[in-house]
């Protein structure tokens, strides 16, 4: 939980300083860093999903068998 929280904390100061340094508007810059997390937050979730539905698949260790040969 503090990775998340100091990983939130860090997004928000990207957001906001890139806005920021584009702009050169604080108040941008504070919406920016406070819409963008959010609506990413919820973007990951659909990832996510979609994640397992379809790229999980792939990923799928094939079994083989092994043998022994003397």
């Amino acid at each position: 939980m503090k990775k998340t929280f100091t990983f939130a904390i860090v997004h928000f100061f990207v957001a906001f300083s890139v806005t920021w340094i584009i702009t050169g508007s604080f108040v941008l810059g504070g919406l920016i860093a406070l819409i963008e997390p959010s609506v990413n937050t919820v973007a990951y979730f659909f990832h996510e999903k979609a994640w397992q539905k379809f790229g999980s698949e792939k990923q799928k260790p094939e079994h083989k068998q092994a043998t022994l040969s003397l």
